[in-house]
């Protein structure tokens, strides 16, 4: 059950309108970062939690702050959006620099919403279900969480310097702080669980059903071996479980294609006899 109070979590109020870059805020509430991505994966991984309380309890708190982030964005754009239209037009009419400048915005925010956020991204690309992640393994889940919190952290400090209106500045400046904290709480989750657990996922999966003779080698894939200077390429894996080694050539070890010819009913490209 979800009760709504009045009140933002915190102030969401722009210095002036501005249509242009209520359409570039919409990354960061319909993209595939953005809060409604993260308030929809946290919470259907809390929904579907069978693990211990604590994790199912912690899931449903930072979603449903989530959920107070879109509603502070979408109050953001509507009032970045206050008066656009007429006003715009006018100066257009005056400027042709303004009337060029003019195609940044969103012609949705007036055709569609009435000057209103919509659940898509800064191109005007619907919000997918598609962008969450809830697979009913923690670690798994918790490491996706880390990289949107990651990603939509840097696109909201991109948008904060793109911009000199004190008011977006100063919300943007709050959900900055709150990604910080979530990146940190899932970095801390991860370490406990990977605490009890292979830090491989799943950690369930027999060792000896998997081709060891692969399983700790890195391949040299590409031009150069720089990549060999890395962590990645010597020592004790993270596993604990064996050493890293670098391959400088790898070798093929799998067959040479060949494919049957198609029957007749497909109407594929005929054989040459």
């Amino acid at each position: 059950m979800f009760f709504h109070i009045k009140e933002l979590q915190y102030n969401a109020k722009p210095d002036k309108p501005d249509p242009v870059y209520a359409k570039k805020l919409q990354e960061i509430l319909g993209g595939q970062f953005g809060e409604i991505t993260v308030a929809m994966q946290y919470l259907f991984q809390g929904w579907n939690c069978r693990a211990e309380k604590k994790y199912r309890d912690m899931l449903l708190d930072i979603g449903t702050e989530e959920l107070a982030h879109v509603e502070m964005l979408a109050t953001m754009i509507a009032q970045l959006l206050d008066g656009a239209p007429v006003q715009h037009q006018e100066e257009a009419a005056q400027n042709p620099i303004i009337e060029a400048a003019l195609g940044g915005i969103n012609p949705q925010h007036v055709i569609v919403s009435g000057l209103g956020a919509t659940p898509t991204d800064s191109a005007g690309y619907p919000w997918n279900s598609r962008y969450t992640i809830a697979s009913g393994n923690l670690l798994a889940d918790f490491r996706a969480n880390l990289n949107a919190e990651s990603q939509g952290r840097l696109q909201a400090v991109r948008l904060y310097e793109s911009t000199t209106d004190h008011g977006v500045r100063d919300m943007l400046s709050f959900l900055i702080a709150r990604d910080a904290m979530h990146q940190n709480q899932w970095m801390a989750a991860i370490e406990e669980l990977e605490q009890t657990q292979n830090p491989v996922v799943p950690s369930t999966f027999p060792a000896e059903m998997q081709k060891q003779q692969v399983a700790y080698s890195f391949m040299n894939f590409s031009k150069g071996d720089e990549s060999k200077q890395g962590r990645w390429a010597a020592g004790k894996s993270f596993d604990g479980e064996s050493r890293f080694e670098y391959i400088e050539n790898p070798e093929a070890m799998g067959q040479a294609p060949h494919l049957n010819p198609q029957p007749p009913y497909i109407h594929g490209t005929p054989t040459q006899h």
